[in-house]
């Protein structure tokens, strides 16, 4: 049997834009502060949870909403292993710099504009009509599929280990939240807060930078007190400053006797930090101009010093290079310094070799005296999964039949919920050469290229389920 893949997603292309326009219309960050009973990571994600399963209950599909931390839309009856799909419905905040509102999709020149639409409700949104086609067309299967969706991805993946504690999860299957051909290999993620004496104030008052553990902070920002220095001598020093570093913007502003010093980057996923442009460690070196004591000096010429464009770790004592993960990255997202506290969280992947105990040791060593760095969050162990693997060649397999592109499957420094899988990988949505628009503003979806990428999915779905 010939089925015409492209030819079913487009007869459904309306109803998709449309469902995804009502899913991405959510503010689905997580939100704890507040979490009620009922919406344990706060109303958000328990909203676009339960909107993704309405849509499978619409279309005639067994659905389960676990706690509203998780779902399933799941369709076959055998008693075999299920393949699973899992995607998830929570987003990272909108974060500075957006064109229009990230919360009112905006279609204009074949692009969807919104937050979540590649990072991943427009994915997740493609496997489940992946799957609403093979339900469709009646096409027989010998095997069940579960699109497990879950609420808090972009943090500490507490609705899906729920999930795990209250569920079977199938071994094998895919996330469609990364990059075609395949990802059959992520590298390790470990958070570390690096913690500081707390601070003899003088100059700086605070200091502030990221919001999220895996963004790439995009502004940072320092109160000065005024009346230390001049504000026309700091305002010709960032001037001077902003002269020397042209990628970076910045400002002065200031209330009574205190300035506030703006330095403007880039933001981007912390799997590629060199794809950002670190507000927070640009701003630290600017800081290092100013007459700084030596407890502020000890904070913030680290930042300068061992932070700043090191995106190896070779200054944490930490780089490591893996012929086929590749090499580590660290990426210094989150600053909190006042008259209370300093600290700076980084968030490292790593490749095979190390683990987040031998990182601590090597991190901890590489430290000034006086500053220790700890494991905050969870540390997720390398992932990888061969080529060779019979998942692996029907997903790259179906990829090939609708692109014609001979591209290999690779590793990444992201984190998906395919690492969740003994055998599972992460698979598209997004295409060779695309350019990565996660995290940042302006995140955005080409509509033929989501359209093309249901194709891939329904055909891969169902050479793994038939």
């Amino acid at each position: 049997m010939s089925i015409d893949w492209e030819k079913e997603v487009s007869h459904r292309s309306d109803e998709l834009i449309n469902d995804l326009s009502e899913l991405v219309s959510i503010d689905s960050s997580r939100d704890i502060e507040n979490k009620t009973s009922d919406f344990p990571l706060g109303p958000g994600p328990a909203k676009a949870l339960q909107t993704f399963l309405h849509f499978a209950e619409r279309d005639g599909f067994a659905t389960k909403n676990v706690d509203n931390l998780a779902g399933r839309i799941e369709f076959g009856n055998t008693e075999d292993e299920p393949i699973a799909i899992l995607g998830h419905v929570d987003v990272v905040p909108e974060g500075p710099g957006w064109n229009t509102n990230p919360f009112e999709p905006v279609i204009k020149d074949g692009n969807f504009y919104a937050r979540g639409a590649s990072d991943d409700k427009g994915p997740s949104l493609a496997s489940y009509y992946a799957m609403k086609i093979i339900k469709e067309l009646k096409l027989p299967t010998s095997k069940k599929v579960q699109l497990i969706l879950g609420t808090d991805e972009e943090s500490e993946w507490v609705g899906i280990n729920h999930y795990m504690e209250k569920e079977t999860m199938p071994e094998t299957g895919f996330s469609p939240d990364a990059e075609f051909p395949a990802i059959n290999g992520e590298k390790g993620i470990v958070s570390f807060r690096v913690n500081f004496p707390t601070p003899k104030i003088n100059l700086v008052k605070k200091f502030t930078a990221g919001i999220r553990p895996n963004m790439v902070p995009q502004n940072a920002e320092a109160e000065i007190d005024l009346e230390k220095i001049n504000l026309e001598e700091l305002k010709t020093k960032l001037n001077d400053f902003l002269g020397e570093h042209s990628k970076i913007k910045g400002n002065v502003t200031n209330k009574e006797t205190i300035a506030t010093v703006q330095i403007i980057g880039k933001g981007a996923h912390a799997m590629e930090p060199f794809n950002g442009i670190n507000a927070a460690t640009y701003l630290a070196k600017f800081l290092m101009t100013l007459p700084l004591n030596d407890s502020e000096k000890l904070y913030f010429s680290f930042i300068a010093d061992s932070l700043h464009l090191d995106f190896a770790g070779k200054n944490l004592g930490i780089s490591n290079k893996d012929e086929v993960m590749g090499e580590l990255t660290v990426s210094p997202n989150i600053y909190e310094y006042d008259q209370d506290q300093a600290n700076i969280l980084l968030n490292i992947r790593y490749p095979k070799g190390d683990t987040g105990d031998t990182l601590t040791d090597k991190v901890n060593q590489n430290l000034p005296t006086g500053v220790s760095a700890i494991i905050e969050g969870h540390n997720q162990l390398p992932h990888f999964v061969s080529a060779d693997d019979p998942l692996v060649k029907a997903l790259v397999g179906a990829y090939r039949d609708h692109t014609d592109d001979p591209t290999e499957p690779f590793t990444v420094g992201g984190g998906t919920y395919g690492r969740i899988l003994k055998n599972g990988i992460a698979f598209g949505a997004m295409f060779p050469g695309d350019e990565n628009v996660m995290h940042q503003p302006n995140e955005y979806i080409n509509i033929d290229k989501l359209l093309k990428a249901t194709a891939i999915y329904a055909d891969a779905i169902y050479r793994l389920i038939k």
